[in-house]
């Protein structure tokens, strides 16, 4: 997992994403409530967060960046504007991890010229139940020491993996939009198995764990996904004739043309 924190840490913004990873740090034990400060324009959210997390809250977002050694900004891309005139100007002494999708290092730095180390993370969905990805890009003036306090950071809600800014967009189309793809992927499983017989929640069991067991098997063997697959399929047995109407149906060609779709989205929301 890393060193235990000792930052203080700011979350701008607060939403769903933002409270998985305060869930996650906490549940880890990486780092403790009284480290932690969350500013959401909601009262209601703040006092939520309060009482769950033990976590400091408000909604003046310059007291809290002020009191802080690092400042996650976890708002929508469309309030980024707003939010880097407000606080921009506070920014240069302090690690800024951006988690707004969309949102380039440089369109920062644009917004927020006195930013100078910034970390650009992508965390998909399942850092809800912290089995997620996080891909991080960063700027030249990134220290060692601010990259080990956004992996420790992520690695509490899942893996994390740096990656080059301009792949950023292919990040978004496979990891980002993918748990989409295979909730898709889950629901179409269980309904064939409804169409032949099994109960419904039986169906949504026995498809659901038959991923997270697969995609286990991937992670922790090493081996390529085609030769686990080969593993399954024995000669003119059942799973080759299922595997052969996937291919009549251009199964892997369409998971392709998906990611190859959301990836050109992030490209033009991000213009």
């Amino acid at each position: 997992m890393g060193n235990p924190l000792t930052n203080k840490v700011a979350f701008v913004g607060g939403g769903q994403m933002a409270e998985a990873i305060i869930g996650g740090v906490l549940a880890g034990q990486v780092c403790s409530p009284e480290l932690l400060w969350v500013t959401d324009p909601v009262p209601a959210r703040c006092d939520r967060l309060k009482t769950q997390f033990a976590v400091r809250v408000g909604s003046d977002n310059r007291q809290a960046v002020a009191w802080a050694d690092v400042v996650v900004l976890a708002v929508k891309p469309q309030a980024m504007a707003q939010v880097l005139g407000e606080i921009g100007g506070d920014l240069h002494r302090v690690l800024v991890i951006s988690i707004a999708a969309g949102t380039t290092i440089q369109s920062i730095t644009n917004q927020a010229g006195e930013a100078r180390r910034i970390i650009r993370a992508m965390p998909n969905m399942p850092v809800l139940v912290r089995e997620g990805i996080t891909a991080l890009s960063w700027t030249g003036a990134i220290t060692e020491e601010d990259k080990e306090i956004a992996h420790v950071i992520f690695q509490a809600v899942g893996q994390v993996i740096p990656i080059e800014e301009r792949l950023m967009d292919a990040v978004t189309g496979l990891s980002g939009s993918g748990p989409a793809y295979v909730f898709q992927a889950i629901e179409a499983l269980a309904d064939g198995g409804v169409k032949m017989g099994l109960p419904r929640q039986t169906a949504a069991l026995l498809a659901a764990q038959t991923v997270l067991g697969a995609a286990k098997m991937v992670l922790e063997s090493g081996d390529h996904p085609a030769k686990l697959k080969d593993r399954v399929a024995s000669p003119g047995g059942t799973t080759i004739a299922g595997l052969h109407r996937l291919e009549e149906g251009r199964f892997r060609a369409t998971l392709m043309a998906a990611v190859e779709a959301a990836t050109k989205r992030s490209q033009e929301l991000a213009r």
